[in-house]
């Protein structure tokens, strides 16, 4: 998940409180988010794969942007598979509830 992405998160104000979302329109949303996070993930890991083997060819030479890129790729895998581990929990939280 980028870091950036989160500036597009919309504030929310009395407009957007009144406004009724529809459960298809909430799961879309959800939808849609996750799948941008899991493509900026898989992005920032292709990238990493891809200056490795670069670095690897002798093709470029900037050990330091090489390993930055990795890390970078690694923190981001690391983050989104403890955030997969919450969204379980949470469903799992869910189905236990007594209606």
């Amino acid at each position: 998940m980028n870091i950036y992405s989160l500036e597009n998160i919309q504030p929310i104000t009395a407009e957007t409180v009144n406004k009724k979302q529809t459960v298809g329109e909430s799961q879309q949303q959800f939808a849609d988010s996750f799948k941008q996070a899991i493509d900026s993930i898989n992005k920032a890991q292709y990238e990493s794969d891809q200056k490795t083997e670069a670095l690897a060819k002798g093709e470029i030479d900037d050990l330091h942007d090489v390993m930055i890129t990795a890390q970078k790729a690694s923190i981001m895998l690391q983050t989104g598979v403890e955030v997969q581990k919450k969204m379980v929990d949470a469903y799992n939280e869910v189905m236990r509830m007594q209606v």
